[in-house]
């Protein structure tokens, strides 16, 4: 299996030994960038956070360690965020 194949259904910052979405909970899709095919609990995200977007921390991304991941919603689609970049 390969890292695409074993990242895709994660969910983003969950517990390695249940890696998986759990029932009663919203997702978003990750699309793109280095949390392609993750999914991000959105669950306790308020309507406008959820429409400006996120920052997520990721050691995967252009920067490495301390770097990070801007994703935002998908006009449309607001269960698909679309990645828009790396920052230091």
């Amino acid at each position: 299996m390969d890292e695409v194949e074993f990242m895709r259904g994660r969910v983003y910052g969950a517990d390695h030994d249940n890696p998986g979405p759990r029932p009663g909970r919203a997702y978003a899709q990750l699309v793109g960038g280095p949390l392609d095919g993750l999914l991000l609990d959105v669950t306790d995200l308020a309507e406008d956070a959820r429409g400006r977007g996120v920052v997520l921390a990721t050691e995967i991304g252009r920067y490495g360690p301390g770097g990070r991941c801007v994703y935002g919603p998908r006009t449309g689609e607001p269960s698909r965020f679309d990645w828009r970049g790396d920052v230091p």
